[in-house]
């Protein structure tokens, strides 16, 4: 997760020799930062519209100003900001990782990738680019780049549940089903209350006929969310494929019943 840049705050009216000192651009900057911190979204990208009007080449409240949009849902007007703060710092490793995001979050996967890529460029050791390039890799149905990529992330955060969560997902479907169930295991070794990890091994299992091993994850899953739709239609599928009628449609129509309160 990014963060905004200059997170201190300070008031921007000092006194200097009996007077008002204006406030300068840095001070708007810190200001905005304190404001989005706080979750005022609208007060950071004034301050940092603010800082602009004062120093327009600041690269700082571009990205900052970028954040600010993208957690309103901005996302145009946070690659503006990106691609700004860019022009006037090339080098700003976290502008390409967050434009990256922003972009593969409106569908634009190759654009995202380029953005990683450039960002891993600047920092091999850069995990958070891997980690999402890989998403970017998947999502583009390159699943062979995208285990690579999870791998290197591994490699420099080997204790990240998450990353071995979505190189499982991309083990399934290319369908090394061995390969994901591991590392479902190793997700959970690492945050045992990971409910979408206990949900996709018990998948896992069923596609090897381990039924019993698929139902009792669905049952995990279920503990630490019993509002778990999807889970409690592949505990239906489970049972059924066992021979427990009554116990699947008592799991289906539990899951239908939360579709219908929009749970």
């Amino acid at each position: 997760m990014s963060s905004v840049k200059i997170l201190l705050f300070t008031v921007i009216l000092t006194l200097q020799g009996g007077a008002i000192a204006r406030p300068t651009a840095t001070d708007y900057i810190k200001r905005g930062a304190a404001e989005h911190a706080n979750g005022d979204l609208d007060g950071a990208i004034t301050d940092y519209t603010r800082a602009l009007q004062l120093n327009p080449k600041s690269a700082t409240a571009y990205y900052n100003r970028g954040l600010a949009e993208q957690a309103k849902g901005d996302l145009d007007g946070a690659i503006v900001d990106y691609t700004r703060a860019l022009q006037l710092n090339p080098k700003d490793v976290e502008a390409y990782n967050v434009r990256g995001v922003v972009e593969h979050a409106k569908g634009d996967n190759d654009g995202a990738i380029a953005d990683y890529s450039r960002a891993l460029e600047l920092n091999a050791k850069y995990a958070m680019a891997y980690k999402n390039r890989s998403i970017a890799k998947k999502d583009r149905n390159d699943l062979d780049g995208a285990i690579a990529d999870y791998d290197r992330a591994l490699q420099l955060d080997p204790k990240d549940a998450v990353i071995y969560y979505n190189r499982g997902i991309a083990k399934r479907n290319r369908n090394d089903i061995d390969g994901a169930i591991a590392d479902y295991d190793r997700a959970l070794q690492l945050d045992p209350k990971f409910t979408d990890a206990y949900n996709n091994r018990g998948f896992a299992k069923e596609a090897k006929g381990d039924l019993d091993g698929a139902i009792a994850d669905y049952d995990h899953a279920l503990q630490l969310n019993p509002k778990y739709t999807t889970a409690y239609f592949n505990r239906s599928t489970a049972k059924r494929a066992k021979g427990d009628v009554e116990g699947s449609n008592a799991d289906e129509g539990r899951a239908l019943e939360l579709n219908r309160r929009g749970w």
